[in-house]
């Protein structure tokens, strides 16, 4: 697992190494009824102050859906953006955040990305691309690579998937798709041939946005390799990733 576990390690280092901007306006003016600042980042957070309709807050910084904000009394707080979409700026301006918003995760066609995990023991380094057919359906093809101890392969493969609610930040997605595995033993002791086979594979899994323009995904599959000796192999595998929507 230790290619995994670099990988995974470099991809996270990339998306974080650019802090988010919470946004090009300075201060914003408070148009739900109330603001809860929250001590930190999260609703697990304790509730330090209310902002009422009307007043003008300063906009810091963003972590995920929460914004640091700092009101005309120098209390400082996290909001939770859904709270912040209305607000406007001194000249009546609406206020844009970024961020993934509901028009953004449907609006998107194209997606591309990389991806870590494990096929039945095997270290599993895996690119895909997809295209959206609407707001639910998909495309996707996927070139994988895979590193055992005693054989190393590659997986390619193609299919359809289906997004349940693709305009919750976090949604489920189902997917099935065939293609063609290759497997060459890299053992020096036992003279092995290599292998080509048709495969197939159903999977299940869930994608969340993290930004305006990237995505975390963590997919469990099923596949189906098709023997020579039509005594048919079950293989599970899981991987998880970034991709890149546009």
């Amino acid at each position: 697992m230790h290619r995994v576990v670099v990988t995974a390690c470099l991809l996270a280092g990339v998306l974080h190494a650019a802090p988010a901007s919470a946004s090009s306006a300075e201060s914003v003016v408070v148009q739900d009824p109330y603001l809860e600042l929250h001590s930190g980042p999260g609703r697990g957070f304790p509730v330090t102050q209310v902002v009422d309709r009307g007043a003008s807050v300063e906009l810091l910084r963003q972590r995920t859906d929460w914004i640091k904000v700092r009101t005309g009394r120098d209390h400082e707080g996290w909001v939770n953006r859904s709270q912040l979409e209305r607000t406007l700026t001194g000249d009546g301006d609406e206020v844009r955040l970024p961020g993934p918003t509901a028009e953004a995760r449907t609006e998107h066609r194209w997606e591309a990305g990389v991806g870590a995990g494990d096929f039945d023991g095997a270290d599993v380094v895996t690119v895909a691309a997809s295209y959206a057919l609407n707001d639910s359906l998909y495309l996707r093809a996927d070139v994988s690579q895979l590193f055992g101890e005693f054989s190393n392969g590659w997986l390619g493969t193609a299919g359809i998937g289906h997004i349940f609610m693709p305009q919750w930040r976090v949604s489920p997605f189902v997917g099935i798709g065939a293609g063609w595995v290759y497997v060459e033993p890299s053992a020096t002791l036992v003279e092995a041939p290599s292998r080509s086979n048709q495969a197939a594979y159903a999977g299940a899994g869930l994608r969340g946005y993290l930004s305006n323009r990237f995505l975390l995904q963590a997919e469990y599959r099923q596949y189906l390799i098709f023997m020579d000796t039509n005594d048919n192999e079950v293989i599970n595998a899981w991987t998880v990733g970034f991709t890149h929507f546009f």
